[in-house]
């Protein structure tokens, strides 16, 4: 039987949202085991002087606990 977790966490990028996606992603990776997915829970955009400077993702990554 496995048993998960579930962490949420947060990722920017210059891009697009799918950059910011795979950053987060790839940097959940360096620090959690056995990534098993993710969901994006909330998407915002930050605005500076009328253009967008930054996309960020809100995502909850699951995550199988070690034995």
């Amino acid at each position: 039987m496995s048993v998960a977790r579930v962490t949420e966490i947060t990722s920017s990028s210059k891009k697009s949202f799918q950059d910011a996606i795979e950053k987060g992603i790839a940097r959940a990776s360096k620090t959690l085991k056995n990534v098993e997915g993710a969901w994006i829970q909330d998407q915002k955009i930050v605005v500076e002087n009328g253009t967008i400077s930054a996309y960020r993702v809100n995502m909850k990554v699951t995550f199988i606990l070690a034995e």
